[in-house]
């Protein structure tokens, strides 16, 4: 494996770049979850300016409050001395209580005032960022989505090929463990998953059942997916609470990048809403630690990598749909089905993923292109497209 520096995220990059060397307009908003490279990315970018600039992070066991948000702020303007300007960087934002009434206040004093400092904001909790930017910072910010890692991004900072993808997923910080599975699959539990579900949902959210949201997370990896109703996760997780919780839950840690529940395409939002979820993991890597399953499995048990290749597609359009680039549904009726449905804009494309050699003929694609104007069917895997090859491409490759 190549120890030379990644190239990370060149487009991504590029936007951030460019927005920051223009005359101070808004505030910049990074969002993912952990571990995809937020922090990573803003270095390399701020240390090819040429201003001074303030790394600050609010990522500690205990909440900071609202006035260590002032005083690095503060720091900051004193750097502007002598200066065109400054950049201010305040990783995990979302961990200071009212972070975002705090910010509007800073930012809006050097508005008037006419200083130019420039703020990028991080944070691995989206939907709490979400909340604070509405909240108080209306028309005061940008944001720069980072999802996961993709195959294509794996293979060129780390000569992936798309087999190791597939169990790995797309962690750069753990790639350099691959060779040591169990000290991988440690890194992945502990410093990954544990660590999002404390500090980025427990520690920020009112979870009134925290040991349900937990349980949650591992029936989503185990059933990544499949369809199944919140009635029958209910009965899978022997719990008494109800199906309005579990959809809560299901939505948290979607918000930290971890799993989502998707919903089935019916041409109305309304209806959409109301389905049962198919649970999709975000990273094949918590699907592989949760499964408990060696490498070599992949070989040998045909069933679990042909639901792992299903949900390495399903992550990989998932991943799209939490960064803007589409809208993800799955169909169903009747006991016809197509994987995935994915929406750019005003055209809809069906997906089937085929893990071995895949039948004559596909029922429910049939079906569904009868039902709604599609714009393009694709099947993955079989005689179709390759899986490497599907996850080689952005998802809007696609859909042009």
């Amino acid at each position: 494996m190549s120890s030379r520096k990644p190239p990370f995220r060149r487009a991504q990059g590029s936007i951030l770049t460019s927005r920051l060397i223009e005359p101070r307009r808004f505030l910049q908003v990074v969002a993912g979850p952990r571990q995809v490279g937020k922090s990573t990315l803003v270095q390399q970018v701020t240390d090819d300016l040429d201003l001074p600039v303030r790394y600050a992070s609010a990522d500690e066991p205990t909440l900071r409050g609202g006035d260590w948000i002032s005083q690095q702020w503060d720091a900051a303007r004193l750097d502007i001395a002598g200066k065109p300007g400054a950049v201010l960087v305040l990783d995990e934002i979302q961990k200071i209580p009212g972070w975002s009434e705090t910010v509007k206040r800073l930012w809006d004093e050097d508005t008037r005032r006419k200083r130019p400092l420039k703020v990028v904001l991080l944070g691995s909790a989206p939907l709490l960022i979400a909340q604070g930017l509405t909240e108080s910072l209306a028309g005061r910010f940008e944001t720069l989505r980072l999802p996961h890692w993709s195959f294509s991004e794996m293979r060129e900072a780390f000569g992936w090929s798309s087999e190791q993808f597939l169990y790995f997923g797309g962690y750069p910080g753990a790639a350099p463990l691959i060779g040591d599975h169990q000290r991988w699959a440690r890194y992945i539990a502990d410093s990954l998953i544990e660590t999002s579900i404390a500090r980025d949902v427990l520690l920020l959210t009112r979870v009134d059942k925290p040991a349900l949201l937990r349980r949650l997370f591992e029936l989503a990896c185990r059933y990544s997916g499949q369809v199944l109703s919140y009635t029958k996760m209910l009965g899978q997780l022997q719990d008494a609470g109800n199906t309005t919780t579990l959809a809560h839950y299901l939505d948290l840690l979607a918000a930290a990048g971890m799993v989502c529940g998707l919903q089935k395409y019916a041409g109305d939002r309304a209806r959409s809403r109301g389905s049962s979820p198919k649970l999709q993991v975000l990273n094949t890597a918590l699907m592989t630690v949760m499964s408990g399953t060696d490498p070599d499995e992949l070989r040998t048990d045909r069933e679990f990598r042909g639901r792992l290749v299903e949900s390495a597609v399903g992550a990989h359009l998932a991943n799209a749909a939490a960064a803007g680039e589409c809208e993800l549904f799955y169909w169903n009726d009747r006991g016809r089905e197509v994987d995935f449905i994915i929406k750019v804009r005003s055209r809809v494309i069906a997906i089937e993923v085929k893990s071995g050699r895949a039948p004559t003929a596909h029922r429910g694609t049939a079906a569904f292109t009868e039902s709604f104007n599609t714009h393009r069917t694709l099947l993955i895997g079989g005689d179709g497209i390759s899986v490497e090859q599907f996850l080689a491409q952005p998802v809007q490759f696609w859909a042009a």
